[in-house]
């Protein structure tokens, strides 16, 4: 399984490797929002979530499917527009997402609601009553607050996008500034590094660097990127973006969403994870793990799905599904609560960090 991207059509010098405040804020985030994912962070979380105050961390909440469950698109808008590149501060990729259109916003904003058509044009979810339908219906599984959130954007994207903005720029004023004044040295730095690859010895060693899992055949003139999940994207003549991140190891993000310029989110440096489990817990959990299928539900179940949603990605029947999902929860690997009528099923990231980092990365990039 992989994600690909042709690049036959791209000019060599439409490759550009800039860092982003706006991904970087995204990451931040993600990272407050799902600490298990984030264990070389845990120091940074628990300090900001310490001083945050209580009506920001209530707004957090509101949305935060937008950065919990997946790494929305929205905090990479430049993507929509060919050759366009981040902005050198937060308040010009703000600008460049205010650019976007509403079906552009909407349908970037609700991505989880589109797994099966991410990288084929489909209907905006604005004018195609059936998607409209499916994006609430997706929303009731996560709670009736994500339920209420999804139904204003559907209704008025222009007051949710506002909420947007003024919600961003507060946590930028709250902790993230602080946080964009050191990182953004280390981004630059890199993006320095790889530009100079990129300029001396080609795309290929480029690539190397951002991460041994992401290849070029020059022969096909297609970059592969090794993850648990199918996609395909086209880098057209006017870019090809790679976008550095400190806060998002191990997530190794690609944006292959069809019409928008392609984008390599990729993590620079990995901490260090916690000591391993017992030989005996870590017997019964490699168990679990040998089957493929078992495999490739974890990715999803890292975000949290219900039975339904990952029978339907994965093309299998519900009681097939239960059972792997049996196997996993007998090793301690997955957790189940309620929500309403569904019940939510979710990996036990912390469990799986003592496994060890490849195993980690490989699940969550």
């Amino acid at each position: 399984m992989s994600v690909r991207i042709d690049i036959a059509g791209l000019r060599p010098e439409r490759v550009a490797v800039v860092p982003s405040p706006l991904a970087e804020l995204g990451m931040a985030l993600h990272a407050l929002s799902e600490p298990g994912h984030h264990p070389g962070l845990q120091g940074w979380v628990t300090g900001v979530t310490a001083r945050m105050e209580p009506h920001l961390a209530d707004r957090m909440c509101e949305a935060d499917f937008l950065w919990r469950s997946t790494f929305s698109d929205l905090f990479l808008p430049y993507a929509a527009v060919p050759g366009a590149v981040p902005g050198g501060t937060l308040t010009e990729e703000l600008g460049q997402l205010d650019k976007l259109t509403d079906e552009q916003f909407v349908d970037a904003a609700l991505e989880f609601t589109c797994v099966l058509s991410y990288d084929t044009r489909a209907p905006a979810l604005l004018s195609d009553p059936a998607g409209r339908r499916r994006a609430l219906e997706v929303a009731a599984s996560r709670g009736p607050q994500q339920v209420r959130f999804a139904q204003r954007l559907l209704d008025d994207p222009p007051s949710v996008r506002a909420w947007l903005r003024r919600f961003l720029e507060d946590c930028a004023e709250a902790f993230f500034d602080e946080a964009w004044s050191r990182l953004r040295h280390q981004l630059a730095a890199d993006a320095r590094h790889k530009t100079e690859l990129l300029r001396r010895k080609g795309l290929a060693e480029a690539l190397a660097a951002v991460s041994p899992v992401v290849t070029l055949d020059e022969a096909a003139a297609r970059i592969t990127v090794d993850k648990l999940t199918d996609g395909h994207a086209v880098a057209e003549a006017d870019g090809l973006l790679l976008v550095p991140t400190s806060l998002g190891w191990p997530h190794l993000m690609v944006l292959h969403r069809c019409g928008w310029q392609p984008v390599l989110h990729y993590p620079v440096g990995s901490p260090e994870l916690a000591a391993p489990a017992s030989v005996e817990a870590l017997t019964l959990r490699m168990a679990a793990l040998s089957h493929p299928v078992r495999m490739r539900l974890c990715r999803y179940l890292a975000r949290s799905a219900t039975t339904s949603e990952l029978a339907q990605v994965h093309g299998l029947s519900a009681p097939e599904v239960s059972r792997h999902l049996g196997v996993l929860k007998k090793a301690g690997l997955v957790t189940t609560r309620r929500r309403g009528r569904y019940v939510l099923h979710q990996l036990d990231v912390t469990v799986v960090a003592r496994l060890g980092s490849d195993f980690l990365e490989g699940i969550l990039r």
